[in-house]
């Protein structure tokens, strides 16, 4: 089963499989129910028109928070370090308790197709590419959704304190293009993570990854996050990535990039 929200004219609408949910629906309600329950309700919705054509919009609400992970592969321990020459990130990574941060409150994500932002007073910006759990009110996984954590290398390297600068501010945190509902026999551990950087067309970087190289558990870092926290909306959670361009790359305006979490692709121009 596959979500995607879209535009339609005046109206903001969820569509199932390509095919209109009754206007009523919301993913709150949906995220109210138990994780197990989903798959059977989303069956019994009267499904409409074809969505094809109207404009694809982040598949979360305003009154969703999308959470993010850091420091969950071996590759961002080492790039953490290399930016910072402290050891504060090897700690975080072997220690118990994961790191977990407010990315966006749902209104401030952007979809596929929207451009994300670098920083105007930071000179080494990237792309973090994640998959994103979905995650009901309980904080059981429903879906994931591929997910860019637009981030400021050089800020967050200057000090770990400054770490929302360098990872929250408009536009930096793009999701879509939809919502996966996988079933029981599905398993996320295992997809392909992929990111490629165009740069006048041409490419400019591209590595890939797959989940099962993370050094936490999906379970886990849902578990933490709701520990003493409330989200009776449901929440979005990005897990972390482990792919890292080179210490010398950084984006500039213009760039795309195209991240892929396994059979989905969000791709986003990238402006100041």
């Amino acid at each position: 089963m596959y979500l995607t929200r879209h535009r339609r004219g005046p109206e903001i609408r969820w569509a199932l499989d390509g095919r209109y949910l009754p206007a009523r629906f919301t993913l709150s309600l949906l995220l109210e129910l138990p994780a197990a329950d989903v798959r059977a309700f989303l069956k019994t919705l009267p499904v409409g028109e074809a969505a094809d054509g109207d404009p694809l919009l982040p598949p979360v609400e305003p009154m969703q928070e999308i959470w993010a992970s850091g420091v969950t592969y071996q590759r961002s321990r080492e790039a953490r370090r290399a930016e910072s020459g402290d050891d504060l990130y090897d700690r975080v990574y072997d220690a118990e308790r994961p790191e977990l941060f407010l990315k966006a409150v749902g209104w401030r994500a952007v979809g596929p197709g929207e451009p994300v932002r670098i920083r105007r007073d930071s000179g080494w910006n990237v792309p973090e590419p994640e998959l994103v759990l979905v995650l009901d009110h309980k904080m059981q996984v429903v879906g994931y959704t591929a997910g860019n954590d637009v981030s400021s290398r050089d800020i967050e390297g200057e000090n770990a304190l400054y770490l929302p600068q360098a990872k929250i501010y408009d536009r930096s945190c793009a999701i879509g293009p939809g919502i996966v509902l996988p079933g029981e026999t599905e398993d996320l551990d295992g997809l392909e993570i992929r990111l490629r950087i165009l740069r006048g067309g041409e490419p400019a970087f591209e590595d890939a990854i797959s989940t099962s190289r993370m050094h936490r558990s999906f379970e886990e870092l849902a578990a933490y996050l709701g520990r003493e926290l409330s989200f009776p909306d449901g929440a979005l959670l990005m897990t972390g990535t482990g792919i890292v361009p080179p210490d010398e790359f950084t984006l500039k305006p213009g760039d795309r990039t195209e991240i892929s979490v396994g059979g989905l692709v969000l791709e986003n121009k990238v402006t100041l």
